[in-house]
């Protein structure tokens, strides 16, 4: 039986990761460039739950950071922003039906539930390519991505890294796992 997770921060918690994320927006302004962070800190006070999503973001070694917002709902969109794939969730499968269809060697998690249990989407394929135009990530590891159902129904899953200075968009069972395979996220607040 899965454990309910608490999905608030402490005071504490809070006032570190506030820190943590307006540190990372004034170093990386040419990502968000013409918003303020005092518009998105008022966004995350007023949604502790989605500062929570941030928070295991962060906990993971995402180093979530604001790489635009909609200008359709006013939100602010966070993307992982960590020069490589997320090492707290690296060594997984893409989906459930992939983990349970490996007969051994089955790694502890896969990353759609991660994420889900995290409050986050995967990136997109589009999501991704815009990530790659903000820096470069991904040179050493590989990130699953958001699969359309067409080729997750026929097996496949894909993802995508950064090597000999071009993004390379990949498919691979979804079953298989790899040391240096993790996911990226998106949230909107």
């Amino acid at each position: 039986m899965a454990v309910e997770t608490k999905k608030a921060l402490s005071a504490e918690q809070q006032k570190e990761l506030l820190s943590t994320l307006k540190s990372r927006f004034e170093k990386n302004m040419k990502r968000h460039a013409g918003l303020e962070w005092a518009s998105v800190e008022a966004k995350l006070e007023k949604n502790p739950e989605k500062l929570w999503s941030l928070y295991e973001m962060e906990r993971t070694g995402g180093e979530p950071d604001v790489v635009g917002s909609d200008e359709n709902t006013g939100e602010y969109i966070f993307y992982d922003c960590a020069a490589e794939s997320p090492k707290g969730r690296r060594s997984i499968c893409y989906d459930r039906d992939g983990l349970e269809s490996r007969k051994e060697h089955r790694p502890e998690n896969n990353a759609l539930d991660m994420a889900a249990a995290m409050g986050i989407e995967l990136l997109t394929e589009a999501e991704y390519l815009e990530l790659q135009k903000l820096g470069t990530f991904d040179t050493k590891t590989s990130s699953w991505l958001k699969t359309p159902p067409e080729i997750r129904k026929l097996g496949g899953a894909i993802f995508a890294d950064f090597r000999y200075g071009q993004v390379f968009v990949y498919h691979n069972g979804a079953p298989s796992y790899y040391a240096a395979r993790g996911f990226r996220g998106s949230l909107k607040v």
